[in-house]
């Protein structure tokens, strides 16, 4: 059998049809009055809108990309493949469940373990952003005009603005203390949370982003969308493994410095 080779961008389309289909879903069953919601073993929130989302995504693939591999939160790892797809069907359940509107399916394609492909798509948010290796990040709002993803060019961190997400898992990894001294460095601190606080430093209206208690779905997707609009994105100790807990993305030009506030000794 002859072995077919895809560009990024034919890739990238396949993804951004995929996260079409995961809206679809998705916003059907958002706000639904009969939406199961269970707890796995790790005490997170499942529901059927996250395991639907996720079995379309897989049916499509096995068609389109049926020598690719599969990790996906819900469904675990098939295939050994050197490009394997990265699925979160809907990151920031919680959110989903308690009708909060950020939330949304993360989708990337990882080549020779680097993320070169991602789609983020917040339907209740009325936002897509997605990028691939040397295309750029891009947005596209409520349906319109895709428009080019530039981070701020903010230098000093007294006028940078920071997302941290979690208070609780800084301090259950041991990062409190640091948490704390960064947010007295920078000028404003907010927790947005989930997907929304990378796509906004992507978008240039925060400068740096991080958090704790992260797997690779929840960071894959991020990866190329971040680097593409001129942003650096490591773990909180400047290493750029997707399986290491924890993720820091920021405009690049603040990296060196704020990894130098996170350092525990």
């Amino acid at each position: 059998m002859l072995s077919v080779t895809f560009s990024l961008s034919d890739d990238l389309a396949v993804a951004l049809v995929l996260a079409a289909e995961a809206d679809l879903i998705a916003i059907d069953r958002y706000r639904a009055q009969d939406l199961d919601v269970q707890l796995k073993p790790d005490r997170s929130q499942v529901t059927d809108a996250d395991t639907r989302v996720e079995r379309i995504i897989r049916e499509h693939l096995a068609e389109a990309r049926p020598d690719d591999s599969i990790v996906g939160e819900e469904f675990g790892t098939a295939g050994t493949s050197n490009r394997q797809w990265i699925i979160d069907p809907i990151d920031g359940t919680s959110n989903f469940v308690r009708g909060v509107p950020i939330w949304g399916a993360l989708i990337s394609l990882v080549i020779d373990g680097v993320p070169q492909v991602g789609v983020v798509s917040a339907p209740a948010l009325g936002r897509r952003w997605w990028a691939a290796t040397g295309h750029g990040a891009w947005l596209q709002q409520d349906g319109g005009e895709p428009r080019r993803l530039r981070v701020s060019g903010i230098a000093d961190l007294a006028a940078a603005s920071f997302s941290y997400n979690s208070l609780k898992h800084w301090d259950q990894y041991g990062r409190l203390d640091q948490l704390v001294a960064l947010s007295r460095a920078v000028e404003r601190t907010r927790a947005f949370g989930d997907l929304w606080s990378y796509m906004l430093l992507a978008e240039g209206a925060i400068d740096i982003a991080g958090e704790f208690d992260v797997k690779p779905w929840d960071i894959a997707a991020l990866v190329p969308i971040v680097r593409e609009a001129g942003g650096r994105i490591t773990d909180v100790d400047g290493a750029d493994a997707l399986d290491t807990l924890s993720v820091l993305a920021t405009n690049g030009l603040l990296h060196d410095d704020v990894l130098g506030y996170l350092r525990t000794s």
